[in-house]
C-alpha cells in the first residue's frame, strides 16, 4: 500500500479482493504449476481422521437448517465489476457425501455446514440470513421497524441479505443497527441496510459496544500493511475455491468482495450490563470487552428467550492468536464472560445464537455449548500456563498439550479457525513474549545468515533436498517444510528447494482440520512455485473508514512511516491546526523520531499548516494534492513550506506483495 491512508481502513482485515487464480500469476517467470495430488501418507491421515470423530452425528446439520424459509440460487450478489461479490457455486464440489482426499474430512464437514445458505426463522420476530458472507446477519422485528444486528462486511450482500427477507417479510423500514463488535465483518455492509443521511436525520440509530470506533481502527492501521499480507494466506484469497484450493475458513464460507462501509454509532453501551428498549423489544447488553475483540458485547432478548453471543461462542474454536497477526486475546476473561452469561441467561434460554455459524436449540443444549466453551478456553489458558511454569518452550507446549477426550469429540471445539497448537502459544506469548530464555537463542542471526550457515552445516543445498526427498517420501512434511524453508532462503533461485518445500506445505494442507492452516499452507506452496503474485497496488481506505481515524492515529501511523535513514540527524517543528474540529497540534522530528503533542502550537515552527480533516482526507484519498489543495485555498501554510515537502519526502510507501516464503530481494 502506497499512500498515508493505505492500512488506515479497519477493513484491512476483511477488505482484499479476491484475485483469479491464473490472472495472478500472469507477470511471473515461472509457468503456473498446477496443485498435486494427496500422498500416502496424506490419504492415511485423512482416513485416519475419518474413523476418529463422531460424524455419524448428524445433530449440527439439522440445527442448521432448523426454520429454513428460502434463498436465492447459489446466493448470488452480483456487483458492479465483472465478477459476483459472493456466489456459493463454486462450491458446489462440497455437495460430495464423501470428503475428498485432499481435505481433511472435518474441515469438510464443517465446510458443508457452512455453505447452507438463506433466511432462516431462529424464534418468532427474530430471523437471521446465513451463508451470504463470512459473517450472519441477525434481523429483529420490532413493533414498528427492524433491529438489524451485524450488517456484514459488504454493503451489496449486506443489501442482498435484506432484500431477501423483505420476500418473505413484512417491509419495515430499519430503524436500528446494532454492532456486536469492531471487526469488519461485522459493520462494513451497514450502507447496504440504511443510509448515512436517515442515521444523521435522526431516523435510524446505530449502537455499539464502548470503544467500538477505536476498536474498529486501531488493529489495522499501524501494523495494517502487514496484516492485509498475511490474511491473504490466513483467508486464502488468492487460492481457487476446490478440493484441492480454498474450502472454507472454518469460521465462514469466505471473504466477500464488496463495498466495505461504515457509519459511527449514535449511541454506545457504556455499563457492564445495560437494559434498554428498543422499538418495543427488550435488550439486556453484555459488554465483553477483551475477549474476540477488544470492544465487543453479548445481548439476550427476554421477550424471544434468544441470547446472542456476538463471537465469543462459535461452532468452533476460535484463536487466541489469530495468524494474521493481532494483539494475543486472554483466554482466561473469555471462559469468564462466557460464564457470566451463562450464569446471566442461561436457564433463562431456550435459543442461542451467534454472528457465525448456526443456532443451538434447547436450555440443556444451550447450557452445555456453554460450558464446553468455556471449559475450552480456560483449558488452554491454565494448561499452557501449567506447563511454561514447569519451563516448557512455546514449541513444546504445543506439541505436548492435549485436549481432554470430553472436549476432542465435540466438533463445537475442534479447531477450524482457531488451534490448540497456535493458541497454546499464544498464551505463552502474552504472558513470557518470544523469548523462551535460552541465551543462544537471545540474538540468533537473522534468517538469511542463519538459513546460508545451516545449508552450509548440512553440506549444501543440493544435499539437503536429496535427504528432504527421502524424508518426504516417509511423510515428515513438517520437516521437510522446514529444511526447504532454509535451502529456499539461503538460495531463492534453488527451483528443486522450492517446488519440493511446496510439496510439503501442499501435504500440511491437505490434512490440516483448520481452515486459516489449509490456506496459509497452500498460499505458501503456491507462492513457491510462481513467485509472488502481480497483483496492482492500491489503497483499503475509503471515506467512511477514513473518517473514523483519529487525528492522533493519523499523526502515529506518519510515525511508522517514517524512514529513520532519511530523517538522520534532521529537526522540524509543524503546527497543524484542524479548522472543523478545533484540534490543534505540534508535530515535532527529532533524533529519527515523529511526535505529536496535542492541544499546543509551538512558537518558531517551521511551519503552520491550517485545513480541515475533510481536506486531509481528500489528499490521503489522493483526491486532491496538497499544492492543489494550498492553490485553491483549502490548505494555508504558513512559514517555510518547503519544509513540509521535506517532511513527506521521508515517509515510507508501503509494498502489499512483500515476500513471505522467501526472502526479501
Amino acid at each position: 500500500m502506497t499512500r498515508i491512508a493505505s492500512a488506515s481502513a479497519p477493513s484491512a482485515r476483511f477488505s482484499l479482493a479476491l484475485v483469479a487464480w491464473a490472472c495472478a500469476f500472469t507477470a511471473t517467470a515461472q509457468p503456473v504449476v498446477a496443485p498435486k495430488a494427496a500422498e500416502p501418507v496424506t490419504l492415511k491421515a485423512n482416513a485416519d481422521m475419518a474413523k476418529a470423530l463422531p460424524f455419524a452425528n448428524k445433530q449440527d446439520f439439522e440445527d442448521a437448517m432448523r426454520g429454513f424459509i428460502g434463498t436465492v440460487p447459489d446466493a448470488l450478489v452480483t456487483g458492479s465489476g465483472p465478477r459476483p461479490v459472493w456466489n456459493m457455486k463454486p462450491y458446489d464440489f462440497l455437495k460430495a457425501n464423501e470428503a475428498a482426499d485432499t481435505v481433511n474430512p472435518s474441515l469438510w464437514r464443517q465446510a458443508q455446514l457452512n455453505a447452507i445458505h438463506g433466511l432462516f426463522k431462529v424464534t418468532d420476530r427474530v430471523y437471521q440470513v446465513r451463508g451470504f458472507d463470512l459473517a450472519n446477519v441477525t434481523i429483529v422485528e420490532g413493533d414498528t421497524s427492524l433491529i438489524v444486528i451485524d450488517p456484514l462486511l459488504a454493503a451489496e450482500t449486506a443489501r442482498a441479505a435484506l432484500e431477501l427477507y423483505y420476500q418473505h417479510r413484512p417491509k419495515k423500514p430499519v430503524g436500528t443497527v446494532i454492532y456486536t463488535h469492531g471487526h469488519a465483518d461485522h459493520f462494513g455492509g451497514v450502507k447496504g441496510v440504511v443510509s448515512e443521511a436517515d442515521v444523521a436525520a435522526g431516523k435510524v440509530q446505530v449502537i455499539a459496544p464502548s470503544g467500538f470506533m477505536e476498536s474498529a481502527v486501531a488493529e489495522n492501521i499501524l501494523a495494517g500493511n502487514a496484516m492485509n499480507r498475511r490474511s491473504q494466506y490466513q483467508f486464502g484469497t488468492l487460492l481457487p475455491p476446490g478440493a484441492r484450493g480454498q474450502v472454507d475458513t472454518g469460521l465462514g464460507k469466505a471473504l466477500a468482495r464488496g463495498s466495505v462501509t461504515l457509519i459511527a454509532p449514535t449511541s454506545t453501551v457504556e455499563k457492564t450490563t445495560e437494559e434498554r428498549t428498543i422499538d418495543g423489544v427488550q435488550i439486556v447488553f453484555q459488554l465483553v470487552p477483551g475477549s474476540e475483540a477488544p470492544s465487543e458485547m453479548l445481548m439476550y432478548l427476554p421477550q424471544f428467550r434468544v441470547l446472542n453471543m456476538a463471537e465469543d461462542v462459535t461452532h468452533n474454536m476460535h484463536n487466541l492468536y489469530t495468524i494474521r497477526g493481532a494483539e494475543v486475546r486472554d483466554g482466561n476473561l473469555w471462559a469468564k464472560y462466557i460464564d457470566e452469561a451463562r450464569v446471566a441467561f442461561g436457564d433463562k434460554t431456550d435459543v442461542l445464537i451467534a454472528q457465525h455459524h448456526w443456532p443451538t436449540t434447547g436450555r440443556e443444549r444451550i447450557v452445555d455449548l456453554l460450558k464446553k466453551q468455556r471449559d475450552m478456553y480456560k483449558f488452554i489458558n491454565d494448561q499452557s500456563l501449567r506447563l511454561l511454569n514447569h519451563g516448557y518452550t512455546a514449541p513444546e507446549i504445543a506439541e505436548t498439550l492435549r485436549m481432554p477426550a470430553s472436549l476432542e469429540q465435540e466438533w463445537s471445539t475442534r479447531g477450524y479457525y482457531g488451534t490448540l497448537r497456535h493458541n497454546a502459544k499464544a498464551v505463552y506469548q502474552k504472558y513470557l513474549g518470544w523469548y523462551d530464555a535460552n541465551p543462544a537463542n537471545l540474538n540468533p542471526l537473522p534468517p538469511v545468515a542463519q538459513a546460508k550457515k545451516t545449508v552450509e552445516y548440512m553440506g549444501g543445498a543440493d544435499a539437503v533436498v536429496a535427504r528432504a526427498r527421502e524424508d518426504f517420501k516417509k511423510g515428515e512434511y513438517r520437516w521437510v517444510a522446514s529444511a526447504m524453508s532454509q535451502v529456499v532462503y539461503a538460495d531463492p533461485a534453488h527451483r528443486a528447494a522450492r517446488e519440493l518445500g511446496a510439496d510439503a506445505l501442499e501435504q500440511l494442507g491437505y490434512q490440516s482440520e483448520a481452515g486459516t492452516w489449509r490456506s496459509a499452507y497452500l498460499v505458501g506452496a503456491m507462492e513457491l512455485r510462481n513467485g509472488v503474485p502481480k497483483i496492482p497496488g492500491g489503497s483499503s481506505a475509503n471515506g467512511d473508514t477514513l473518517k473514523a481515524v483519529s487525528n492522533e492515529l493519523f499523526f502515529d501511523f506518519l510515525g511508522v512511516r517514517l524512514d529513520a535513514a532519511k530523517a538522520e540527524g534532521k529537526t522540524m517543528v509543524v503546527n497543524w491546526n484542524f479548522t472543523d474540529s478545533n484540534q490543534k497540534f505540534v508535530l515535532t522530528l527529532e533524533n529519527s523520531a515523529l511526535t505529536h503533542v496535542k492541544n499546543q502550537q509551538a512558537a518558531g515552527a517551521d511551519a503552520t499548516v491550517t485545513l480541515s480533516r475533510a481536506t486531509l482526507d481528500a489528499i490521503t484519498l489522493k483526491q486532491t494534492t496538497f499544492p492543489e489543495a494550498v492553490q485553491s485555498g483549502l490548505v494555508k501554510i504558513d512559514g517555510n513550506r518547503a519544509k513540509l515537502g521535506e517532511l513527506f519526502g521521508m515517509l515510507d510507501n508501503f509494498d502489499l506483495m512483500f515476500p513471505v516464503v522467501e526472502p526479501r530481494k
